[in-house]
């Protein structure tokens, strides 16, 4: 998945659920210039950011790990 791909889920979920980017950037420990920069794939948000982002707005998380 891309990070625009990524971010349009994310903000794609946040309008289905009626929450302002203020909401979800104070539940994720972010500020809203961070949510909206991950919004329009601007962003590389850490995986904890991420995984806050996702637990709030109940969509699954995969992480596949790649032996070097």
């Amino acid at each position: 998945m891309t990070k625009d791909e990524l971010g349009k889920k994310i903000k794609d979920r946040r309008n289905t659920m009626s929450m302002s980017q203020r909401q979800l950037a104070e539940y994720a420990g972010c500020s809203v210039v961070t949510l909206s920069q991950i919004e329009r794939g601007k962003a590389n948000p850490s995986f904890e950011t991420l995984a806050e982002i996702f637990h709030f707005l109940n969509l699954e998380i995969l992480v596949t790990v790649k032996k070097s």
